[in-house]
């Protein structure tokens, strides 16, 4: 079953289109990534699914219920993280869950009981300081817990990881993986890595649609070229394949990546015809990067 489905949506402000024709689904228990450069409108996405715009045209239906700008009855279905969560500094984070269990009209052994599974869930059950002496990485954990607390069909997370180290974002990422279990997440970024490690399906926006959609082996498959790269024995001979060979790139020492496998039998050629050692070659793997550049036209 289908969790959320856009059909067609579109979006303007004033004379900028930022949706021209947007189309997507995202299945029930997945880890969907919503994947465009800054500025490409996945926050103007995720605030179309929250009622919080008016869509312009087209149609938007979560778990089969259309959404309708206001006080949207499927905002019930969902849970929702910002970028930038804000909370009630001056609470300790089961305070904080049980003010929101309470202001959604859960009962109170429910919310205890919901509260402290969800603390283990990101790792802060023995966390008593005030959130006001909080890091971002701290403050995006408890901000999930938050958004889980009453069970969503449909969780929104808004570029989550965008500003943690990298030992901040493996343990939200893996929070992540572990909430697919009893919801749908919904994942925007511009963090590839992010999409590659933990999303079952992704879907790329670019010039106000979807560019390319699947899962993210269906998706890498589209690459139209796969990559090879040579590993030389001395740095002196990256520069005389670079005279003979410019659309060699160098990335890095002793490093050359040929961007189209064609070329590769001439190459050979000129390295036995001048008995010039190579240490490796390795053809790689398409990588969601490198999809992206091409559908961004870089």
């Amino acid at each position: 079953m289908e969790m959320l489905t856009f059909s067609h949506v579109k979006k303007h402000f004033g004379e900028r289109q930022v949706l021209k024709d947007v189309t997507f689904a995202v299945p029930e228990h997945t880890v969907f990534g919503f994947v465009g450069q800054n500025g490409a409108g996945k926050t103007t996405t995720m605030k179309l699914v929250l009622g919080l715009l008016m869509a312009d045209g087209g149609k938007i239906l979560v778990n089969g219920e259309p959404v309708r700008y206001g006080n949207s009855a499927t905002n019930r279905l969902i849970g929702y993280l910002p970028d930038v969560p804000e909370f009630y500094s001056f609470m300790t984070p089961m305070e904080y869950l049980r003010f929101c269990g309470e202001i959604t009209g859960m009962q109170q052994r429910e919310i205890k009981e919901r509260s402290e599974e969800l603390l283990r869930l990101v790792g802060m059950e023995k966390e008593t300081r005030r959130i006001r002496g909080f890091s971002r990485g701290m403050k995006q954990r408890l901000g999930i817990a938050q958004a889980l607390l009453n069970r969503p069909r449909l969780l929104i997370c808004d570029e989550p990881t965008s500003a943690l180290d990298p030992a901040g974002r493996k343990e939200l990422l893996d929070i992540l993986v572990a909430a697919k279990e009893e919801t749908t997440v919904l994942f925007s970024t511009h963090i590839l890595s992010d999409v590659e490690h933990i999303c079952d399906e992704l879907a790329f926006l670019h010039d106000g649609k979807i560019a390319l959609e699947g899962t993210v082996e269906e998706v890498k498959k589209i690459r139209k070229t796969t990559a090879v790269e040579l590993e030389m024995e001395n740095f002196c001979d990256v520069n005389i394949l670079r005279e003979k060979f410019a659309f060699l790139k160098m990335t890095e020492k002793n490093h050359l990546r040929l961007e189209n496998p064609e070329k590769m039998p001439e190459i050979l050629r000129f390295l036995a015809d001048n008995q010039i050692s190579i240490h490796r070659i390795e053809r790689l793997e398409p990588t969601l990067e490198d999809l992206f550049m091409e559908v961004i036209g870089k």
